[in-house]
This record gives C-alpha cells, sequence and structure tokens, in this order.
C-alpha cells in the first residue's frame, strides 16, 4: 500500500502544480454539507465535511481566526458554527502535504427575524376617504439579511401586492414599504395589514413510521423553499449522500431513524422519520386469499375511542365487534398486543404507557374481508420545570423593549399547550403553539416589555397550562415559573424638595435637608452655592443664606432644583452707648438689633414703656432701654440719646421806644441744644453796653440820643442752626412832641370846620328845593318861569 500512497500523493501534486498551486474544482476532494447554510443570529448551526482523498495529512475546519480539532484518520468531520458574526465564514480544510491543501467553503447566511413591525399613515392622519388613495407605510426594524425580506399587504384577508427588496447588507437594516389604498364606502372599519418574512426553507411536521418487517417504504421530504434545496440524508447519523426529496428504503429489518437536511443559501432545515418495525402476526397467515365483497366500513367499535393519558400512566381499550360472522380479532400494537382470538370483545392493556407513539389497532377479519380501527391516544407529560430568564440581561432601562424568555422544559403535546405570563396578579400575554410533535420537547415563549419606573421590581412569571379536552383531564394542574424580579433602572425624578427652608445657625446642614429623588441606581445628591460645590455636612452660618442647588445624578441622567435657605439666629446688638441726633429726623435705626426671624423691639424712656418713636422731638433727650426678642432667645440694651435742635427764641420781633436822655434795657435769651451763643448786631455807641445774664445777652442804653435809634438784632447759633430776631429803638424829643400835638389838634379843628360847612350847606339845599314844591299859588299857563 505504501507505493500507492506514494503514487496518489504525486498524482495530487502534480494535479495542484499544473493549477499554479492552487486546488482545482475537479480535484478538490471536498465536499460539504449542507454547502448553503442558514441561521438565526446567536445561535449556531451543524456543517459537515466528507474527503474522498484517502491520502491525507489532517483535516480541519476554520472560522476566522478559529480552528476545530484536526482529524488525521476521519474522511468525515462536523463542527457546530456559532452565529454571533454578521459576516461569519466556516471553510473545511484539507492538507495533502506540507506543500498542497485544498479546502471548501460553506455558504452561510445569518438571518434576524424583523425586531417591530409598524403601519401608520404617511400624511399624518388616522381617517382614510372613500374612493382616494391613502398612503400607509410599513416600518419593519433590524431584519437581516434584507434581500431576503418579504413584504405582503391585505385589506382584511384580501392580497393586495408583495414587496422584496435588493439591499444587499448582511447585517440588520431598518426598511420600508409603501401602499396606496383606494377604499371603497363599503369597505368601512376594513382592516389594512402588512406581513413581514424571511423567505427560508420550510419542511412539514416529522413522520413516526410504523412498518411490518420486510416491508418496503419510501420516505418523502416535502420542502416549501425558494430557490428549490439540496437533500442530505443520514441514517442513524452515517451520511447516506442521497440528493433526493424521496428515499426508497428496501426490506425493512430493523427500527431506524432517518433524517432529512433541506437546505438553500438561505439556510436548511432537518427532518426526522422514526421508523419502527414491528412483527408480522402469525395469524394472518389463515386469512383466505379469496374474499367476498367487503360491506361498508368496518364492524368495529372502540370504548373509548379517544383517551388522554399521563405519561407512565395505565391506559386500556376495549374493542368490539357487531359483525356475528368475524372469524377472529385481536390487537396488532408493539406493546400491549393480544394476538387474535375468536372473542367478540378483546382489550388493549398498558400497565405503564411508556411510549409517545401510540400504533395499536384493534383488526378484525371477516369472511369477506379486513379492517382495522385505531384509537385516538394523546400521550401528554406535565413540564420537569418551567423558568423565566431575561434574554437581553439586566438590569432593564426605562423605555428600551426588553425580552424575557420563558423555558417550559420536557413537555408534549405542544399543541395542547398555553403559556400564559403575568405581571404581578396581572395577565399580559397568551401563547399557544401549532407543532404537533408527540415526543416532549422545549419550548420557549417570549414577552416584549418596554418597562417604566413603575414596573421597577414588578413580578413577573409564566404559567404553561395543557389544555386537553374533555377525552382527559380538561385543564391539567398548571406548572408556575418561579417570578422574576424586573430591575429597572431609570433617571431620577425629583420627589420630595421644599422651595424654601429655615434652620438655625449652626446647627442646621444641607444634610439635614429633606430632598428626595427617585431615580435607579440610587441617584447622588449634590449641593451646589453660587455654583461651586459644597461639603453638605458642614453647619450653615448666617452668612450663608440664599439660593441652593440641589442635583441628583446617577448613571441615566441628572435633575437638579433650587431651595432657598434662611439661616436664623438670635437677637443681638452691636450698638452704641449713647448717640446724638437732630430733632425732627425719621427714626433712622440708630440702634437696630440683628436676628432671624427680625426681632420685636420694646422701647422704654427712662424706665417708662414708650411707643416705638417715628421722628425725634427735642425734648426725648434721655436714657432708653431696648428689649430685642424672636424665637430664639431675648436681649436688652440701653443707650442714651442727646437729641440736638436749633436755637428758639421766646419772643417775637418788637419795638422799644424812649425819650432822649431816657434809660432802656431790651434782652435776648434763646434756648436749644446744644445751648446756643447770643450776639447782638448793631451801631456801636458810648452809651450802649451789653450784659449777660445766664442765657441771655441784654443791651442797655443809658441817656439815650437820637443816634441811638435803630434796629439792633440778636443772633442765636449753634451747631444745628442759627435764628435771629430784632427790638427796634425809636428815641423820643419832648419838644417836638408837643409841636406834633399842637399840629395835630389845629388839623382836627379844620376838619371839623369843613365838616360842620359842608353839613349847613346841604341843609340849605335841601330848604330852597322844599318850599319850591310847597307852596299853595296856582300855576297860570302865562307864567313863563318861576323866581325865588
Amino acid at each position: 500500500m505504501r507505493p500507492l500512497r506514494m503514487l496518489g500523493h504525486l498524482m495530487l501534486m502534480f494535479l495542484l502544480c499544473e493549477a499554479d498551486s492552487t486546488c482545482p474544482t475537479e480535484s478538490n476532494p471536498l465536499t460539504v454539507h449542507p454547502p448553503e447554510v442558514i441561521g438565526e443570529y446567536g445561535e449556531s448551526v451543524m456543517v459537515n465535511c466528507t474527503n474522498t482523498e484517502l491520502i491525507f495529512e489532517e483535516m480541519y475546519w476554520r472560522s476566522g481566526n478559529t480552528t476545530s480539532e484536526k482529524e488525521e484518520e476521519q474522511y468525515f468531520i462536523g463542527w457546530s458554527v456559532p452565529l454571533s458574526d454578521w459576516h461569519v465564514t466556516a471553510e473545511c480544510v484539507i492538507k495533502l502535504d506540507d506543500s498542497a491543501e485544498c479546502s471548501k467553503d460553506a455558504e452561510i447566511t445569518v438571518y434576524k427575524n424583523p425586531v417591530k413591525v409598524d403601519l401608520f399613515p404617511t400624511k399624518h392622519t388616522n381617517s382614510a376617504v372613500a374612493e382616494k388613495p391613502y398612503e400607509l407605510q410599513c416600518d419593519i426594524q433590524e431584519v437581516a439579511p434584507v434581500q431576503n425580506l418579504i413584504v405582503r399587504w391585505y385589506i382584511d384577508n384580501q392580497y393586495l401586492k408583495t414587496d422584496n427588496f435588493t439591499n444587499t447588507s448582511k447585517t440588520p437594516v431598518n426598511t420600508f414599504s409603501t401602499r396606496n389604498v383606494v377604499l371603497r364606502k363599503d369597505q368601512h372599519g376594513a382592516q389594512v395589514r402588512c406581513e413581514a418574512q424571511l423567505d427560508a426553507p420550510e419542511l412539514k411536521n416529522p413522520d413516526n413510521i410504523v412498518v411490518r418487517e420486510g416491508d418496503d417504504i419510501t420516505l418523502t421530504c416535502e420542502v416549501e423553499a425558494n430557490p428549490p434545496p439540496v437533500f442530505n440524508w443520514t441514517r442513524d447519523r452515517v451520511n447516506m449522500l442521497e440528493n433526493t426529496n424521496e428515499l426508497n428504503v428496501i426490506r425493512i429489518k430493523a427500527s431506524t431513524t432517518y433524517s432529512c437536511v433541506a437546505s438553500n443559501y438561505l439556510g436548511n432545515i432537518t427532518k426526522i422519520f422514526n421508523v419502527r418495525v414491528i412483527p408480522r402476526p402469525t395469524a394472518l397467515a389463515a386469512i383466505p386469499t379469496t374474499m367476498a365483497s367487503p360491506k361498508k366500513g368496518c364492524p368495529l367499535e372502540l370504548m373509548p375511542a379517544e383517551a388522554v393519558v399521563k405519561f407512565g400512566d395505565p391506559v386500556s381499550v376495549n374493542c368490539s365487534t357487531t359483525d356475528p360472522d368475524f372469524l377472529q380479532m385481536g390487537w396488532e400494537a408493539p406493546f400491549g398486543g393480544t394476538g387474535f382470538e375468536n372473542s367478540s370483545l378483546v382489550t388493549w392493556k398498558v400497565d405503564k404507557l411508556q411510549e409517545w407513539t401510540i400504533e395499536s389497532k384493534c383488526l378484525v377479519t371477516l369472511t369477506y374481508d379486513q379492517c382495522s380501527v385505531m384509537p385516538d391516544i394523546t400521550v401528554y407529560k406535565t413540564p420537569d420545570s418551567v423558568t423565566v430568564s431575561a434574554l437581553d440581561g439586566g438590569p432593564m432601562v426605562e423605555g428600551t423593549e426588553y425580552k424575557l424568555n420563558c423555558d417550559i422544559i420536557n413537555v408534549t403535546p405542544q399543541e395542547k399547550l398555553q403559556v400564559k405570563w403575568y405581571k404581578g396578579s396581572e395577565m399580559v400575554h397568551r401563547q399557544t403553539f401549532n407543532d404537533t410533535s408527540v415526543t416532549p420537547v422545549n419550548v420557549s415563549s417570549t414577552l416584549i416589555v418596554t418597562p417604566s419606573r413603575n414596573d421597577d421590581r414588578a413580578l413577573f412569571k409564566c404559567v404553561a397550562e395543557l389544555h386537553l379536552g374533555p377525552n382527559g383531564p380538561e385543564l391539567v394542574p398548571a406548572e408556575e415559573s418561579l417570578p422574576y424580579t424586573a430591575v429597572v433602572h431609570y433617571k431620577p425624578r425629583i420627589q420630595n424638595c421644599p422651595s424654601s427652608y429655615s434652620g438655625m445657625e449652626h446647627k442646621f446642614h444641607m444634610d439635614s435637608l429633606i430632598c428626595k429623588a427617585d431615580g435607579n441606581p440610587e441617584p447622588a445628591l449634590h449641593w451646589y452655592y453660587q455654583g461651586k460645590p459644597i461639603i453638605a455636612s458642614e453647619p450653615l452660618t448666617r452668612a450663608r443664606s440664599g439660593e441652593y442647588t440641589a442635583t441628583f445624578v446617577n448613571s441615566l441622567g441628572n435633575i437638579s432644583t433650587t431651595v432657598h435657605i434662611t439661616i436664623e439666629y438670635p437677637p443681638s446688638f452691636t450698638c452704641d452707648k449713647s448717640y446724638v441726633v437732630q430733632a425732627d429726623v425719621k427714626l433712622q435705626n440708630e440702634c437696630e438689633p440683628q436676628g432671624e426671624p427680625k426681632p420685636d423691639i420694646i422701647w422704654f424712656k427712662d424706665g417708662k414703656r414708650m411707643t416705638t418713636p417715628q421722628y425725634w422731638r427735642k425734648h426725648e433727650s434721655g436714657n432708653y432701654l431696648l428689649i430685642a426678642k424672636n424665637n430664639y432667645g431675648t436681649v436688652n440694651h440701653t443707650f442714651y440719646l442727646n437729641v440736638l435742635y436749633a436755637p428758639v427764641f421766646k419772643e417775637e420781633n418788637y419795638t422799644v421806644e424812649v425819650t432822649v436822655d431816657g434809660n432802656v434795657t431790651f434782652e435776648c435769651h434763646a434756648e436749644g441744644n446744644p445751648a446756643p451763643e447770643i450776639r447782638w448786631k448793631y451801631t456801636s455807641a458810648d452809651n450802649v453796653m451789653e450784659t449777660t445774664g445766664g442765657r441771655q445777652k441784654n443791651i442797655t442804653v443809658t441817656g439815650a440820643t437820637s443816634t441811638n435809634a435803630g434796629v439792633y438784632i440778636c443772633v442765636a447759633t449753634n451747631k444745628v442752626g442759627s435764628v435771629a430776631r430784632s427790638v427796634t429803638l425809636v428815641i423820643k424829643d419832648p419838644f417836638l412832641i408837643w409841636i406834633l400835638i399842637i399840629i395835630l389838634i389845629i388839623v382836627l379843628l379844620l376838619l371839623l370846620l369843613l365838616l360842620l360847612i359842608a353839613c349847613y350847606c346841604n341843609r340849605r339845599k335841601k330848604q330852597r328845593k322844599y318850599s319850591l314844591v310847597s307852596t299853595n299859588i296856582p300855576m297860570t299857563p302865562k307864567a313863563n318861569g318861576v323866581q325865588a
């Protein structure tokens, strides 16, 4: 054999050299099964590689930087390829010697079903008008590969159109399909919908086949796919390399499992055929080869005809015939059979049912025919476990879509299974299944959740129920998962924080203020004063009253609010022991106490309580006591107040008369605070002298002469102001006085004389007029005038 091995190497090396050190297709010894694979992102697919070259050094699979175990003697290797990369590759490699190798790629397509499909009008209106185009848009989110996406449009159940896509992107994309719909008046309330799906191979349900020993059968792998798939058959996991959808099996001798893998470039799918071989019953040898025409129907009755049995429980079915001319009856079954008897009632009984596929049939041999009936037996099994987990990990984030997965392990029949989802005590989703497999399967149900902050710590659970119908327990006791506690993260939201607050000096600090925010993770609170961070545990002083900013921060965001802080403290005085003020001036807080809240003040003067002054009056100098009080204490302060005011004269301006050579004294007195200085302004003379007595200054004129006559001005001045008053001095001469008196008398006499003359003249006028009117002499027309 060694020369043959060397010859094979030399021939293959020659061929490779002729091909410029490549591996020509006609010389490649590798075959990949299936050649094209499709799988969902995150899962894995199985690929097989077969080598027809007997002489080689090693053979392995390679995907990116990862390789499988290298085989040196196996001609068939399989590998599970994880679909965690949208551009995943799988390459089968055979190394013939140190200088030559061949490879074959498996075409892998990674798909992802749409995350979300939304339908909405493009013109932002929810109402369609009859007989007018109404444009709708179907949004498909995160689908791959988009070139295999098919979108079908329907009005109610009427098909409208199909949209395909030409984008060759391998990674998930968002796309859309639009449709102008014209609705008739009679279509009011019609439902328009779009359906998005990926086109890929789909096998019909798997088969469980029971045949008699030595029979021939044909296994059909029925596939719906576009493009048409290629087929790969295996028997008990051994590759048969049959590329056909029908497999002919001749003279089956033992129970065998066949599998058919259908593949196109979109993916692959496997169908299982469980072929069970049963021995032929010996009683059938006695069936006549010539029979009369059969009667219609089979005269057999099963009791019960339908049954639902829990796996491992006992079951029995009675079979009886109503035909008196039967020859023999019996149960043909892989277990629990009875053989053939001449009795009209035979029973199929199993003490512990441990098969999933029930192929038992009751047969009757008649004089004219043979017929059989099979009971309809459903074998069920409750789940081994029901669990809830988060597909996307955790924790959840508010407003983000998450998926919870309910895993129901080892349950059958799946088509009788209902999964109910609960949030707390509220049912939020229900799911049923269409798989008709009779063997136990693992089932998953997904709940899509878009959580809010109210869902934090919410309990989600799923309940698996078998609804088996009237022939068994209508509802098997539900299997319930342990609750899944949702942890939802959300940004802070302020719950309770005052807009203003008052605290005591040296005792209040920002940590002691109740200011809370709701958030997950628990938000951290940071305090700022005048834009700068502060240490919240430090007590505040009165100088730190003002606006503070509270900022709550977690990993999802932050939120701020302001609080006006007033630092309160007991009253205190920083006043002097004495004050000097001016009279009639508004109170100017000469001694205002400090304190927060503002203290109440009680005034005392010279030991007597008084109302709070508004103005200082000129006579209010004295000793004062102030008592200041607020919530935090009471404090006293005494001071002397000196009220200053301008000088004030007691007398007004006046005139003084004195005769020549007479003596006269006039005084000037004023009061004020401080005591005013008094001075006179006048024309000095030898006979005029100033004298001081107490708080006044006097002017004395001795032996007055005419030169002393005039105005004497007294001026009073202090630091507050200055005032003046005047005294007019009149000097009287006696001789002149008598002359003035005589002149006055003469004037008065003249005036009296003139008055008498005037009175006399007036009387005479009145008398002459009276005599003229009173005369009794008659007047005649001849008179020309009147004479007095």
